[in-house]
Order: structure tokens, then C-alpha cells, then sequence
């Protein structure tokens, strides 16, 4: 496996591999959910890359940024594990060198969920991923469902903008108690582990009531609500009953729909999602 930092020698170890390329953009601190991606990848194409990247301009002035979990030793550890050719870990003088003001806005879809609670983050991810794709040129690009409004996004940007890749969405990986994997999970003690749960309780509540015939949005939303409000060391930012593609709230389910929310657990932000219909 090549581990390589800087753009030239990125194209150099890249032509070298051959194609079809499948390309797993990371943030690092991996867990099993990235593993995931990366062994999907390894089935559906003859070569595969990641990155390992802490994109600053994703995160909020009072956001985590600083002390967001890194082990780039382990990382590397995991990928090559998983047969990862190539990966690619550039610096935020790589990605954003002096006088950089080009920014990749996807309007629309951008504006609620994450967008909304989280100013600016939106932008920050379509802008370096444009640039992750720019730089890697994969035929295939693989991102996890967890994310749900990123992948989103990103397949909108990747229609609009031309790129000629295909944005593969694979499914969420959880712990057995249903908690889906995050890196931001190492920040959770073990009373706080436990209570993290209540997101997939939550949404296990609504998928159920809509399985047996519920599709009044509202009283999906009220029924999550109502569970997180129950646990003690949760706080609740947002729920939603989304239109799949579009992200546009719902007042009846008639399709494909998000059901999603973000909670604090402690200090602790995490979000989770479940698609029905």
C-alpha cells in the first residue's frame, strides 16, 4: 500500500493503478463503517483509493475541529488490512493553499438538516470532495448512508457539475445495540454510550408505526421526539420526515422518505437516519 501527501506525488501513484478506480474519501479515526466502503470498493473495482483528511472548513468557529479523534498509524494499519492500494493524506496547506477562494455551493439541498444547524458545514464538504474527486479521478466514489444529507448532496454535485463518477451509497454499520458507528462515538463515556442508543429507539419507534400504516409525518416525528425526550442525557436539535431525493419535510409519507435527527448526548453531537418507504 503507497501512502502518499502531496498532489504530484498523488497523480504519479494514481496512474499507476489500474482501472476502474473506487475512491473512499475519510475524515480518519476509522471504524468498521468505513471498512465497509473501502471492502465494497475492493469487490466492484480493480483498484482502490482513500483518503484520510480532517477538512477544516466542514466544521464550525465552536465546533470540534481541534479535538476530533486522530490515528493515522491505525488508520493505516486498517486500510492496508482491507487491501487499500493507495492512500492519500494531504495537508490542509495542500487542499487549501494561500489565497484559496473558490467554494462548490449545491444550493437547494444544502439549506436544511445538517445545513440549517450547522452554517457553512455544507459547503465545506461539496467544495472538498469536489476537490478529492478532482484530484483522484475515480470511476467509483463510496459514502455511507449515516451521512445521509452528504450523500445527497454529493450525488447532486456530482450530476450537476459532470463529473463522470458513480456515487455508490452503502448501508449503515452499527454497534449490536444499534448505535450507529461514528468517530465521534470515542467521546462518549460509558453512561453517555448507553444512552446514545435512544437515536436508533427513536427511529426504530417511527419506522414501526409506519410499517403498520402510519404516514402522517408529524406523528412519526412526534413519536421520535417524544423517546428522546425520555432519556435524561439527551438533547434534542432536530427531527425530520424527509422526501429521499429531495430533503423537502413531509406532511404525508408517499414514497421514499429520511427519517433523521441529531442529539446531543452529553457534549457529544451525533446523528442517525433510517430510510423507509
Amino acid at each position: 500500500m503507497q501512502v502518499v501527501t502531496t498532489n504530484s506525488e498523488l497523480r504519479l501513484a494514481r496512474n499507476s493503478l489500474p482501472e476502474p478506480i473506487g475512491f473512499v474519501p475519510t475524515m480518519g479515526y476509522l471504524h468498521e463503517g468505513h471498512l465497509s466502503l473501502a471492502r465494497r470498493s475492493k469487490e466492484e473495482c480493480a483498484s482502490t483509493v482513500a483518503s484520510i483528511f480532517v477538512n477544516p472548513t466542514q466544521f464550525g468557529p465552536n465546533e470540534d475541529l481541534s479535538k476530533y479523534p486522530r490515528d493515522l498509524e491505525r488508520d493505516l494499519r486498517l486500510l492496508a488490512s482491507v487491501g487499500v492500494e493507495l492512500v492519500w493524506t494531504p495537508t490542509p496547506e495542500v487542499m487549501y493553499p494561500p489565497g484559496f477562494q473558490t467554494w462548490v455551493t449545491v444550493e437547494e439541498l444544502a439549506k436544511g438538516l445538517e445545513g440549517a444547524s450547522r452554517p457553512g458545514h455544507m459547503r465545506g464538504v461539496s467544495t472538498v470532495v469536489a476537490k478529492l474527486f478532482n484530484a483522484v479521478g475515480p470511476q467509483k466514489a463510496y459514502f455511507g448512508q449515516k451521512d445521509a444529507q452528504q450523500a445527497a448532496v454529493i450525488r447532486r454535485m456530482t450530476k450537476d457539475l459532470d463529473f463522470p463518477i458513480e456515487i455508490v451509497v452503502c448501508p449503515i454499520i452499527r454497534e449490536t445495540d444499534g448505535l450507529a458507528m461514528s468517530s465521534r462515538n470515542a467521546y462518549l463515556n460509558p453512561e453517555e454510550r448507553q444512552a446514545a442508543t435512544v437515536l436508533f429507539r427513536a427511529l426504530s419507534a417511527a419506522q414501526s408505526a409506519y410499517k403498520k400504516g402510519e404516514r402522517n409525518a408529524e406523528t412519526l416525528l412526534r413519536t421520535m421526539t417524544e423517546i428522546i425526550h425520555a432519556e435524561p442525557l439527551a438533547k434534542l436539535q432536530y427531527v425530520s420526515c424527509a422526501d429521499y431525493d429531495t430533503l423537502e419535510e413531509l406532511e404525508t409519507v408517499r414514497g421514499k422518505a429520511l427519517l433523521s435527527m441529531a442529539a446531543y448526548v452529553g457534549k457529544t453531537r451525533l446523528i442517525d437516519n433510517f430510510v423507509i418507504g
